[in-house]
């Protein structure tokens, strides 16, 4: 059962790139709203992998994927292009507003940098993806978490309660009751 709860005012205020607010979108369909952590994160790159793999098949349940971060809108698309995300839509937050709206907050050290996480972080399944920080690829300290919106409201939601929680997508998308 979520416990997080937006209104109309925050989500008509979250605008994609296409110009379209998620409010709009969780009207005609519903929305699997992914707020990552920095674009450098080896997590991050591995939910972009992830959901890359996932993408068709949310395509077929009529599921609109929308990615919230904290980089430009050019360096998205660069990270959103590597991953092979198609047609992505996105919401540019660099000061966090809907991050904390959707009661996202700061990690703690445990939670960032803990012997669960940093053991995940060396492990074979993220071994591809090279950790990068950078200032303009988000802020590092910011945790991740995943809301599916239907009709203006929160049905679902996965936060983090590590950095290197690896969700089960397949689950989260199972959980969108999508109209016949």
């Amino acid at each position: 059962m979520p416990t997080t709860i937006v209104g109309y005012e925050i989500l008509s205020k979250m605008m994609t790139n296409t110009g379209e607010s998620i409010w709009d979108l969780s009207n005609r369909s519903p929305v699997f709203l992914v707020f990552l952590r920095h674009f450098g994160c080896v997590f991050c790159k591995e939910a972009l992998a992830d959901l890359s793999e996932k993408q068709k098949s949310m395509q077929q349940k009529n599921i609109q994927l929308v990615f919230a971060h904290m980089g430009t809108p050019q360096i998205a698309e660069q990270y959103f292009s590597e991953f092979k995300i198609q047609n992505p839509l996105h919401v540019t937050d660099p000061d966090r507003e809907f991050y904390y709206e959707f009661g996202l907050r700061k990690g703690t050290f445990s939670q960032l940098y803990g012997l669960r996480t940093w053991m995940r972080g060396f492990s074979t399944e993220t071994s591809n993806y090279k950790l990068e920080l950078a200032k303009h690829l988000g802020d590092s300290t910011q945790m991740p978490g995943i809301f599916l919106l239907q009709n203006g409201e929160v049905v679902e939601e996965y936060i983090h309660k590590h950095a290197s929680d690896r969700p089960d997508y397949n689950a989260l998308i199972a959980c969108c009751n999508v109209p016949s």
